[in-house]
């Protein structure tokens, strides 16, 4: 399992050739996954992704994969590598159009339709495929596959190359990603070294290109190894909030009020107008963590200090038992970290360049 000191082990390859990988002994958090060394990058490492709407939803349709896997394939006993299995060929065929490639995903468009009926007939469903491996060391120091993750981005909006954007609707994201996810497990199943593997999916809704919190995903299941259907779906409730949040967010009603009464105590360090924004996680309608970004004019380092000894106090006041990261940046990059993880241990503070 993994743990004890780094080890070293040998992963076989798909050619059957053999490679020596070093397992690092620390794993920073129980939900963190370990890499062997030297790291594999994707497959399908390379395919532009144009069509992920933000760097936000780049980001989460990876991370929050790693999150869904983890009721799969425990972080104690897997370690996690790069898709190996969906070239960047296949992930190109799989992302088109049926019209384009036999084996596209997303509906086939005919010559004599207008800009309108693809819009409303035809519009591109799957937007983005991501492959994660797991692997299991053995009892003779061998590391081998031992599940397989798949992650499908799918738009809520359609952008037509004429026209405005038309949005999907949620049962339509949902049964046309059911439906994907079934024909790319028969695709896998059919590949001989991953006819006898578990795998999950995850179906993850895409925000607009405008949104600068990430969508998530919304929807999980799971083959046992050898089996070529999914044994069934379950509801993944996960989102991103924008704070502030307008006066209508139920839910979140106390955070932002908290958020903006820590927002006040900074604008009246400053006297210009400073545009502190937050993003916050809720699993399962739990507040999971807040991430706060606080962009500020460039500060000697005295008054960076003292802006931070401040800043750590109004942490320290209004988020006693919220795991937090807050980060100061200039436009000189990164000035200020302050980590907290929610117990009300004293917050971790990072000044750079000290």
């Amino acid at each position: 399992t993994p743990g004890g000191d780094q080890e070293k082990a040998v992963q076989e390859t798909e050619e059957s050739d053999q490679e020596m990988v070093l397992i690092p002994d620390e794993q920073i958090k129980d939900e963190y996954y370990r890499t062997p060394v030297p790291f594999k990058k994707s497959a399908s490492r390379g395919l532009v992704v144009s069509n992920l709407n933000t760097k936000y939803d780049m980001q989460e349709t990876e991370e929050g994969l790693l999150r869904l896997s983890t009721q799969y394939f425990d972080p104690k006993n897997y370690y996690f590598q790069e898709g190996q299995y969906i070239d960047r060929d296949t992930a190109k065929e799989w992302l088109s159009r049926k019209s384009n490639y036999e084996a596209g995903l997303n509906p086939a468009i005919k010559d004599d339709m207008t800009p309108e009926q693809i819009a409303e007939k035809a519009p591109i469903y799957l937007a983005h495929i991501v492959e994660q491996n797991y692997l299991e060391m053995t009892d003779d120091k061998k590391v081998k596959l031992a599940g397989v993750s798949i992650g499908l981005a799918m738009n809520s909006l359609y952008y037509p190359r004429e026209g405005n954007e038309r949005s999907i609707d949620d049962k339509t994201i949902e049964e046309k990603g059911k439906q994907m996810a079934d024909i790319i497990l028969k695709r896998l199943r059919d590949k001989p070294e991953l006819a006898d593997i578990p795998i999950a999916v995850g179906l993850f809704k895409q925000k607009s290109r405008n949104d600068i919190v990430p969508g998530t995903y919304f929807a999980t299941a799971f083959s046992p190894k050898g089996k070529s259907e999914f044994t069934g779906w379950k509801e993944v409730d996960e989102t991103y909030v924008l704070l502030p949040a307008s006066s209508s967010t139920g839910n979140y009603r106390d955070l932002n009020t908290t958020f903006k009464n820590f927002k006040q105590d900074i604008d009246d360090y400053f006297e210009s107008f400073v545009n502190v924004v937050g993003t916050a996680f809720y699993k399962d309608q739990k507040l999971k963590s807040l991430h706060i970004e606080i962009p500020i004019q460039f500060f000697g380092k005295s008054e960076l200090i003292g802006f931070s000894q401040y800043l750590t106090s109004l942490v320290k006041t209004h988020f006693k038992d919220v795991p937090l990261e807050v980060s100061v940046t200039s436009v000189n990059g990164p000035e200020v970290l302050i980590v907290t993880e929610g117990n009300n241990n004293e917050p971790l503070v990072h000044v750079y360049g000290y």
